[in-house]
């Protein structure tokens, strides 16, 4: 991308926050507050855990998110992860993995804001990110969405060295256009992706494929399988 402004931090108490400064001109922790009026919260209909909302402000239209555990951990530890340093927080690592991969031009959105609060050896975190309008989930769209833009944008994510590590039907979008966008990399990774790596992350999709329509979600996914062997051929990598 032509936009190269790097994101600055500025402590917060007990934390910090990082921002794109070419979105937002004040930083603050209201950014982060679904309470406060001036974001005009709206709660995230499906998924979220309970702690996604959609927010307006002078950064144009955003994801709020709260990192909350799921499972059985969450009744015990809802939203406090151990701390490792700023680097590892989950909301400055998925930040800076997808302003890497929103300056290289993927089908991302792009991040506005992450912040941290710490607390003895926990943290909890928060993270802001671009809303891309008027998208629907694969889910949804199996009907209408083209196997070969599926499997290029998620080509193009494995040629940038990125492993999805939820890679479900739900975390990738369709927008009006027909363009296709990859979302919610956290616990996301770069990494040397072998073959094996790739076919891995393609078949956690397959199985949520099935798990959301059956075996016409099994035959959507041949199809988009077949469309990454011939992106993959053609750059010679199989």
């Amino acid at each position: 991308m032509s936009d190269d402004i790097r994101p600055l931090d500025v402590a917060l108490d007990a934390g910090c926050l990082r921002y794109d400064a070419s979105g937002i001109s004040r930083p603050g922790p209201f950014l982060f507050d679904p309470s406060n009026a001036q974001l005009e919260a709206k709660a995230v209909g499906e998924g979220g855990r309970q702690a996604a909302w959609f927010v307006k402000g002078e950064f144009g239209a955003g994801v709020l998110r709260h990192y909350r555990r799921g499972g059985l951990m969450s009744r015990i530890n809802a939203d406090r992860y151990f701390w490792a340093g700023a680097s590892a927080t989950r909301s400055f690592a998925e930040f800076d993995l997808l302003h890497a991969m929103w300056q290289q031009g993927l089908a991302v959105p792009r991040p506005i804001a992450a912040a941290y609060w710490r607390r003895g050896l926990g943290y909890r975190a928060a993270i802001l990110i671009e809303r891309i309008p008027q998208v629907q989930p694969l889910a949804t769209m199996l009907d209408r969405a083209s196997h070969t833009a599926v499997a290029a944008a998620i080509f193009a994510m494995h040629e940038a060295g990125v492993w999805h590590s939820d890679l479900n039907a739900y975390n990738i979008l369709v927008d009006a256009a027909g363009k296709v966008w990859l979302i919610d990399f956290d616990k996301c990774r770069r990494q040397d992706l072998s073959l094996e790596r790739r076919q891995a992350n393609l078949l956690r999709l397959r199985r949520s494929l099935e798990k959301v329509a059956d075996m016409a979600g099994v035959l959507w996914w041949d199809e988009l399988s077949r469309a990454y062997s011939l992106l993959a051929r053609a750059q010679g990598i199989l």
